[in-house]
């Protein structure tokens, strides 16, 4: 039976969880209300705007540097705000989604933030929506536990929350809904929905407990969408009553035409900006969603080729260090996604070698931190980052003047190296429909062969695929890679997959055919995904944004 709950203008579709009452909260509610009244058209005109400017980009026009912005990126006298209290040290971080074992392990791990993540890493079903929102209220708390089946008792340690790693949320992108509350039968946004009920929650005991109000925000693509956010910031903080500037946000770089615009990303943040992250892997997957139907120089090779050292990625990543320093604002690494695997020695050493190298190359070039994805990694991460950083919290001030800005550079593939095999195509198959058939059980990080995968490495997998299909790209063998013959090699894949009670791998493979076989391109695999099989009012209707 449905809820159809009406709580001050919304209404709660989804039949009712254990203690949501405890955080859909009238005067939450109605917070929520004034942030779709005031913010929601201007998210959908931004939306529409992505399409035009996909369009011009498919059409042949390549991105460039702004020359409306030249001005803001000229002018050497503005900065980002101060650092905030527990953001001065961000050496290592590490991300999970807010489930209250990953949430446990992550505050515990020794690491110096928590990405609580509601995004990529988290299936944005009912129960987790209002799971996480109640379980990073109960760290403020200190009341979060949590028992293992086997019996095993995981709580927080340390006695304050300074003890622990600074909380920073990752609400969902601008372009997801939140399909359960509705207004007028129009949804929520999910972004405004996950920040705003932590916001509205936590804000004033956050402060009072030394820390703030702290954000990432993802899949941002230009400097227009964060002006909004800070627009939201500016109404958030008036409406609870704090002080402007108390919110803080970090800007993942993670779509290309965002790389375009990082100075000015920070701008329209910067009395809140907290700097920026390169988020590796969805960047990856922007490119090849942007330049899908541009011809072969536009073709990657396997995901395990595209490495941080291939020119154009080493474009960006330096390119973001530049930015970052330039205006006093923290930038942070990517993503080492290897999972240890304790039955196996050699793999984890040649693995702890590649992750050392990595978080090497990232500090030496300049970032202030980076992530990890399991806590075993973060002695790893530490150690290498304490090495460069030695007693100081950051290196902001070094301000990478070698680093001369180069558009050019941000695009041009030529140099990646590789090649696209048959183990590759297989690979993304695998991937893509183990990962969207978790997704689909409400576990949005998933370990496969010993990384941790998430949305954003789907999303690659299942786009490689199309783009390689529609290019008509050969493998390595010279077979050129056809829809007949990535059919055939799914329906081999999907035989090998583990079979059990209650699994959804027939509706992942639907979700994967629907996204990489077909002529159309949903902008995001999980959108159709979230409209057929997560919503209590089923929809087929392919959203994009």
């Amino acid at each position: 039976m449905h809820g159809n709950i009406t709580i001050n203008g919304i209404t709660i579709t989804p039949p009712p969880i254990r203690y949501q009452e405890r955080v859909l909260t009238a005067e939450a509610l109605e917070f929520l209300g004034k942030l779709h009244a005031t913010f929601d058209e201007r998210r959908q005109e931004l939306m529409k705007r992505r399409h035009t400017v996909r369009a011009k980009i498919a059409n042949g026009q390549d991105p460039r540097f702004l020359e409306a912005t030249r001005s803001v990126r000229e002018d050497d006298t503005w900065r980002v705000a101060p650092l905030a209290p527990g953001l001065e040290d961000r050496r290592v971080e590490i991300t999970g989604p807010t489930d209250r074992k990953m949430a446990i392990n992550a505050l515990n791990s020794g690491a110096k933030v928590w990405l609580a993540d509601m995004e990529d890493s988290s299936t944005p079903n009912w129960r987790n929506v209002i799971n996480g929102q109640l379980n990073l209220s109960s760290v403020l708390d200190r009341t979060i536990d949590f028992t293992s089946p086997e019996g095993k008792e995981y709580r927080l340690s340390g006695e304050t929350l300074t003890d622990l790693p600074t909380i920073v949320v990752r609400p969902r992108g601008w372009h997801l809904p939140e399909k359960h509350l509705l207004v007028n039968g129009t949804p929520l946004s999910g972004a405004l929905v996950d920040f705003g009920l932590y916001f509205f929650h936590n804000a004033k005991r956050l402060i009072e407990l030394g820390r703030g109000p702290y954000f990432y925000l993802p899949k941002t693509e230009n400097h227009l969408e964060a002006r909004l956010w800070n627009d939201v910031f500016v109404y958030a903080q008036d409406y609870v009553g704090i002080p402007q500037g108390t919110i803080r946000a970090t800007v993942l770089i993670e779509t290309i035409t965002a790389a375009f615009e990082m100075e000015e990303i920070l701008y329209e943040l910067r009395d809140h900006s907290a700097g920026l992250n390169a988020g590796r892997w969805d960047y990856i997957f922007s490119i090849i969603k942007n330049f899908r139907s541009r011809g072969s120089q536009f073709l990657l090779p396997d995901r395990s080729s595209v490495t941080m050292t291939a020119p154009f990625m080493r474009a960006y990543t330096e390119q973001l260090v530049r930015a970052c320093h330039r205006r006093g604002a923290s930038a942070i690494g990517g993503m080492a996604a290897f999972i240890p695997n304790r039955r196996d020695a050699e793999v984890n050493t040649n693995a702890l070698e590649k992750v050392r190298a990595d978080k090497s190359r990232e500090a030496n070039d300049g970032f202030d931190g980076s992530w990890v994805a399991h806590p075993d990694l973060v002695p790893v991460a530490m150690e290498v980052f304490d090495a460069v950083l030695g007693e100081k919290p950051n290196q902001i001030e070094r301000l990478r003047e070698d680093v001369v800005p180069n558009d050019a550079a941000l695009i041009d593939l030529s140099g990646t190296g590789g090649s696209i095999t048959e183990a590759g195509v297989r690979l993304n198959i695998e991937v893509a429909i183990r990962y969207i058939e978790s997704w689909l059980r409400g576990n949005g990080a998933v370990a496969i062969h010993n990384l941790m995968e998430d949305a954003a490495t789907a999303e690659i997998s299942r786009s490689q695929v199309w783009q390689w299909i529609h290019q008509a790209a050969k493998t390595e063998d010279g077979q050129t890679i056809t829809r007949v013959r990535v059919e055939g090699l799914l329906t081999d894949e999907f035989s090998k997959l583990p079979r059990f009670d209650g699994d959804r791998f027939e509706d992942a493979r639907d979700i994967f055919e629907a996204s990489a076989l077909r002529e159309d391109f949903p902008t995001f695999l999980t959108i159709p995904a979230y409209n057929r099989f997560l919503c209590d009012q089923e929809q087929t209707d392919l959203i994009t944004a």
